[in-house]
């Protein structure tokens, strides 16, 4: 599954655009075509969220699968402004349904595995798009393959992904809507939904465990009014904390800042140094990234500021891991899901926010200088809130 992070043009996407194959303009492409990952992905966060867990995850993985291949193929032979805001908004749902492949996971795992299985995943991910940054840097670089060709490659590997996709074996439980229950109505391990092997390597038959210990027993589907109505109450119990709502707003604030300049530095890329004039290292800067978090020596301004987007990438990939940490450390496991779902919905209403107000041409539409500005702006607002707050707490400790 992990080759559907191997994306080699995904680095030079926006040389791609604004090359000869699509002769797009950096304007069109920044503020026209890009915002619309961030509406889909808003729109369809919250209902992919719900079926995810009705459907029980591997329809959505598969889903994911045929979206993206469909994503890319557009990419491939579609041209113009409309045509690649489609592709944007199609991505945009590949991107909500991420939520697929680690809910799947965390199905046929015991619950004390799940920050386990949490880290072996965001590595795997790391990796996947480490080898795919790469990959193209050197297809790229070498001259091996036109940017058509590398479309093409990455439509074998996702026809890859979605074969891998098929095989797997469909859960028999979902963490809402179809759960395993105790006798005593509570579900099996805090929270854990029980599967159908371990109902089995338990001795249990039609359900019900034989020896007389712990039942568990598959309970009736639950609705869609029912889980949302827990969801309510998962989300007003976990943020009645005052600790976690200050974790959870820095998180969100972050993640919409990091969001925000991932997908546009491509963009400040171009804007100083065209990739019509030079060899790109697009794919070297984000593997760097990925895989260290170290920046690289160059001697010239638009490796300058790839040398910074390193520092920022390692930063920003490493802080939220801190503020997950933070944020589950005074959870129940049961609670991740509408936590962590909650933040990222609200990251995502500021970047809404902030890319319907600043980026999208329906807006103000400023240059991508000023929007970095904004972004700059934002992570030092950011900063400075959280610092007064711990100058705060620490010269008046609590009594």
């Amino acid at each position: 599954m992990e080759t559907l992070n191997l994306k080699p043009l995904e680095p030079f996407l926006i040389p791609f655009l604004t090359g000869p194959d699509k002769n797009l303009t950096i304007e069109q492409v920044t503020n026209q075509i890009f915002p619309m990952w961030t509406y889909s992905y808003l729109a369809v966060l919250v209902p992919v969220f719900l079926l995810t867990d009705w459907l029980r995850y591997k329809p959505v993985v598969v889903f994911q699968c045929l979206v993206l291949f469909s994503a890319t193929a557009m990419l491939l032979w579609c041209n113009g402004v409309p045509e690649m805001q489609a592709m944007q908004f199609t991505y945009g749902v590949v991107t909500s349904c991420d939520i697929a492949y680690f809910t799947y996971l965390y199905s046929v795992v015991e619950l004390k595995h799940y920050q386990k299985a949490t880290s072996y995943c965001r590595t795997a991910q790391l990796l996947g798009y480490t080898v795919g940054s790469v990959l193209g840097q050197i297809l790229v670089s070498f001259e091996l393959m036109s940017y058509n060709y590398i479309i093409v490659f990455t439509l074998v590997l996702t026809a890859i992904a979605l074969i891998t996709s098929i095989l797997l074996p469909m859960p028999k439980t979902s963490m809402f809507f179809h759960q395993m229950r105790s006798a005593s109505g509570e579900t099996d391990g805090e929270g854990h939904v029980g599967t159908e092997e371990e109902l089995q390597n338990n001795g249990q038959k039609d359900g019900v465990e034989l020896d007389g210990s712990k039942q568990l027993q598959q309970i009736p589907e639950s609705g869609c009014g029912d889980v949302l109505l827990r969801l309510w109450r998962d989300f007003l119990q976990c943020f009645s904390s005052r600790t976690l709502l200050i974790w959870s707003a820095w998180w969100a604030l972050a993640t919409c800042g990091y969001n925000q300049t991932v997908n546009y530095v491509q963009s400040l890329w171009e804007y100083v140094e065209p990739s019509s004039n030079f060899t790109v290292y697009n794919g070297g800067v984000e593997a760097l990234s990925n895989l260290f978090g170290a920046a690289a020596a160059y001697k010239n301004t638009s490796t300058l500021i790839s040398s910074l987007q390193l520092v920022n990438e390692c930063m920003s990939t490493s802080m939220p891991l801190f503020h997950r940490f933070q944020i589950a450390a005074g959870l129940n496991m049961e609670h991740y899901a509408p936590v962590f779902g909650a933040n990222t919905f609200c990251a995502l209403v500021l970047q809404t926010i902030i890319t319907s107000v600043v980026v999208d041409s329906s807006g103000l539409g400023v240059d991508i200088v000023t929007q970095f500005t904004v972004y700059g702006a934002n992570f030092s607002i950011i900063a400075l809130i959280f610092f007064l707050r711990g100058l705060y707490t620490t010269m008046c400790p609590k009594t």
